[in-house]
């Protein structure tokens, strides 16, 4: 794939498009955000203020989200069906759905990739609390179903920073050079055979366990000053905090939506970027088949990946060569446009 694709029409006839000219398996990560069965029309008014209940008489429409109950899965599974044939053998694929509708999408979910292959459903914290006057918990979150197409999908292992108090209390020691630290284990559970098995500094692995690397390099951290001695003789090795400045990402994540967004549910960008340099790589293709507004190009641009954005409203399409323009990142040479509603 030599240039980016932006392609407007039905996704259903662009995913078909998409098998018949070559893309079968090429495509290493789908994000979608389709619409969440809510009933509402969403609508973007002459000076760009989006709008749902209050419209005004100038407002012009940029998609509706009529589609309900077995209606809406049946559209839903339509469609992923077509991007699961477009998945390469090492793709993930993120849903992004709200509360409602998303488990009875998982069962759907479960059917198209195996239930095997359901890796997460994390929720995201999408605003602040409300103080509605009704029954029930305010909603501040929504789902992202997360599914691979394989056993051995692009999986970059992300991170995220550790806050002060993570710090304070994941390295609760001090050394006397005022480095925050705290101590693991050196031993591990199983006992084995050979160099993890043998003594170190005169001590052999507690009963039922061994080494958690060869003596040699046990030897080597304490030369280093990287094992720390209990007053009876125990052995720990040293983490210092300086050097685990991250830890590792779970299953709430906290990526607030913009206040003022150029196109209805228009998603954080940060949280694409997060979701594209996890299940991606430099030469990898991502494709959006609802793409609103572009986040989701806007962030693989910037991550540096190929992508492919769908969408059958004039709205959006405008929405997005309007936000490539001024971004700087874009010009007519970067990206093919491909118009199937002709």
């Amino acid at each position: 794939m030599e240039q980016n694709l932006l392609i407007k029409g039905d996704n259903i006839e662009a995913l078909q498009w998409l098998l018949d000219n070559g893309y079968r398996g090429k495509i290493d990560l789908v994000y979608i955000d389709p619409p969440f069965a809510t009933g509402g029309t969403f609508a973007v008014d002459s000076d760009g203020r989006v709008a749902t209940i209050s419209k005004s008489s100038d407002s012009e429409i940029a998609y509706t989200d009529t589609l309900k109950g077995k209606e809406f899965i049946s559209f839903l599974k339509e469609r992923v069906s077509l991007i699961y044939e477009l998945l390469s053998d090492n793709g993930s694929f993120y849903l992004h759905i709200d509360y409602k509708i998303g488990h009875y999408v998982k069962v759907m979910l479960d059917e198209v990739f195996g239930m095997e292959n359901f890796r997460n459903d994390i929720t995201r914290i999408k605003c602040n609390p409300k103080n509605f006057d009704r029954i029930g918990y305010g909603n501040i979150k929504d789902l992202i179903l997360f599914y691979t197409k394989g056993k051995k999908p692009i999986w970059n292992h992300p991170r995220v920073p550790c806050k002060p108090e993570d710090i304070a209390a994941l390295y609760s020691k001090v050394d006397k050079y005022g480095r925050r630290y705290t101590t693991v284990p050196i031993h591990a559970p199983g006992e084995t055979k050979g160099d993890t098995n043998r003594e170190f500094r005169g001590i052999l692995p507690p009963k039922g366990r061994h080494w958690r690397c060869s003596v040699e390099e046990l030897e080597r951290l304490d030369d280093a000053g990287l094992i720390e001695w209990s007053k009876t003789g125990n052995p720990r090795k040293i983490n210092y905090a300086d050097e685990h400045m991250t830890k590792k990402a779970q299953d709430i994540w906290e990526f607030k939506d913009p206040t003022n967004p150029i196109y209805p549910t228009e998603k954080n960008l940060d949280m694409l970027k997060f979701i594209i340099e996890a299940s991606s790589n430099k030469e990898s293709i991502v494709m959006d088949c609802f793409c609103g507004s572009g986040s989701t190009l806007y962030a693989s641009e910037i991550c540096g990946r190929k992508w492919i954005g769908i969408d059958q409203s004039d709205i959006a399409i405008k929405t997005v060569e309007k936000r490539f323009k001024s971004t700087g990142l874009f010009d007519d040479k970067k990206y093919d446009f491909v118009d199937l509603c002709k």
